[in-house]
């Protein structure tokens, strides 16, 4: 089944995996606007999407941090979820539920899905030796483990060789997952849906991973190890592993086990896309299909708290704004390969493609002094013959590929892809302004024509560029549109094709002079 598959009736879920409960960083922002920028194109099309977000609150890791804050471990919880609810908030990102997996609803919804894995014999008691990182929450085999040597303290420690994070040894008796007995199951799965996983490299490296082999997992601690977890139903001494906790929030909020018989997907299950970091492929890939993205780098080291290299997002965010961090790290984050941060790089985007780019497109044509927009939009609804020839049409057939190209890009999840298709006519339209000079035309009564045509080709480059770009910056979309006086009602996808709209060119809001009303303001720092 495609990523986005399903009737255009059910809803299109849209999962951002939660992060565990310390502290946000750019990475946790990145992951967060890439899920809404999905959401938010689904809503443009005219479908119904549900967006998933939250704070995976369990396991280890909570219990230490909770433990050297000197906190007692739910109110450690309750104090830190608030950081990443508000990040959400402040990047306007439109999310229908925040899970945290300490609530109630889900620890039901965990505990029955825990029962119907051992009633159909996939849970069993075995003893487990491993190595365990409890910063990843992951026992890893031998094979995946080295030797490292700390070269800040020289310490020599054991360390996974895929995150670089310290392993202990661990030997306990718990419950296994009898994951061994879906290899064949999940490769057909994967020869069937080739593109369950996005990119295709990390496919592979899944594919690559079952055909190795699967060992069961471990999926219970004892309670003498770990206590802050979804209790093991029929078992108190044991506590249900973090991962397979976290995987079940979708479920919970998709109300598992209550869903309604042959209305399942009422809620939204099955989800259509979960929006993860590259690095817990392994972990998520059973739950839904999968866009990974890769991480962020600054000075292109990896960043770490524990050498001072992490972008704070709401420090980001105060600097530079919400929509203009949004557009720049839609276009410029990796979904394959890492990207690097820099507060420069933040600048010189929204100064080339914003400022410079679409704003200043904006301000030439919907300020412009000697024409109308409105009174070139009613011209070319009387089939006033267009502008410049040959230029003209090859600027129109620019316009009618848009929306298709933008289009495909979504359909392979690269929201990426499709802000670049979108930009590229922006400066495709600048370009056409430049070769034209619509002001020279001005005045000139045999131009008339000539320049009624030139301003209505730009007003559709804005009027369906800005439809477009409204997942990326919705509230400066806002503006632009009232500007240009498109319609509330006319700014769904549908509306995109050129020519389609012949009710707008007179400002809904004031356009101002000088620096009122300019779409994307000299930023408050500009190093």
């Amino acid at each position: 089944m495609p990523l986005y598959g399903g009737s255009g009736i059910s809803p299109k879920a849209l999962l951002h995996y939660k992060p565990y409960l310390l502290s946000p960083h750019i990475g946790h922002l990145y992951t967060l606007i890439l899920t809404d920028v999905l959401k938010r194109w689904q809503v443009l099309q005219g479908k119904k999407a549900i967006l998933c977000t939250g704070t995976d609150e369990h396991g280890m890791k909570i219990q230490r941090a909770a433990k050297r804050a000197g906190m007692n471990v739910k109110a450690f919880c309750d104090q830190n979820y608030k950081s990443f609810d508000v990040l959400a908030q402040r990047a306007r990102v439109d999310r229908d539920h925040f899970i945290r997996t300490s609530e109630p609803d889900h620890r039901f919804a965990v505990q029955h899905f825990w029962l119907m894995l051992k009633e159909r014999g996939y849970i069993y008691a075995s003893k487990h030796e491993g190595w365990y990182a409890v910063s990843d929450e992951t026992f890893y085999p031998a094979s995946a483990v080295q030797l490292i040597l700390d070269p800040s303290t020289g310490r020599k420690f054991m360390a996974s060789t895929e995150t670089g994070k310290e392993v202990e040894w661990t030997s306990e008796n718990n419950y296994h997952f009898r994951l061994s007995a879906f290899k064949d199951r999940l490769l057909e799965f994967y020869e069937n849906n080739p593109k369950f996983v996005v990119p295709a490299t990390r496919m592979n490296d899944v594919i690559l991973a079952v055909e190795s082999g699967l060992e069961d997992l471990s999926v219970s601690r004892p309670v003498e190890r770990l206590t802050w977890g979804v209790p093991v139903p029929d078992d108190d001494s044991q506590t249900i592993y973090v991962w397979l906790d976290a995987l079940i929030n979708y479920l919970t909020k998709a109300n598992y086990p209550f869903q309604i018989p042959g209305d399942e997907d009422a809620a939204g299950w099955p989800a259509d896309v979960q929006v993860i970091g590259k690095d817990i492929v392994r972990q998520a890939s059973a739950a839904a299909p999968i866009l990974t993205h890769a991480h962020w780098t600054l000075s292109r080291q990896k960043m770490s708290k524990s050498i001072g290299n992490v972008v704070n997002p709401f420090f980001a965010l105060d600097r530079f704004g919400v929509e203009p961090l949004r557009y720049y790290l839609i276009h410029e984050g990796g979904i394959r390969n890492d990207a690097d941060y820099e507060n420069s790089y933040v600048i010189d985007r929204y100064k080339k493609g914003l400022q410079g780019g679409l704003g200043n497109l904006a301000s030439r044509i919907i300020r412009g002094k000697g024409w109308s927009v409105r009174k070139s939009v009613q011209l070319a609804m009387n089939d006033e013959p267009p502008a410049n020839g040959g230029l003209a049409g090859a600027h129109r057939m620019l316009l009618m590929n848009l929306p298709g190209a933008v289009k495909a890009h979504f359909e392979a999840l690269d929201s990426g892809a499709a802000l670049k298709e979108i930009m590229q006519a922006i400066y495709a339209t600048n370009r056409y302004t430049q070769h034209t000079q619509p002001w020279d035309l001005v005045g000139k009564a045999e131009e008339l024509s000539n320049l009624n045509g030139i301003i209505y080709l730009c007003a559709e480059s804005l009027r369906i560029c800005g439809i477009l770009l409204q997942p990326y910056m919705p509230d400066t979309m806002e503006k632009l549109l009232d500007m240009l006086g498109v319609s509330p009602e006319a700014r769904k996808y549908e509306n995109t094709l050129l020519g389609s709209d012949i009710s707008y060119g007179t400002p809904s809001i004031g356009i101002g002079r000088g620096t009122q009303g300019v779409l994307f303001p000299p930023l408050r720092s500009n190093s």
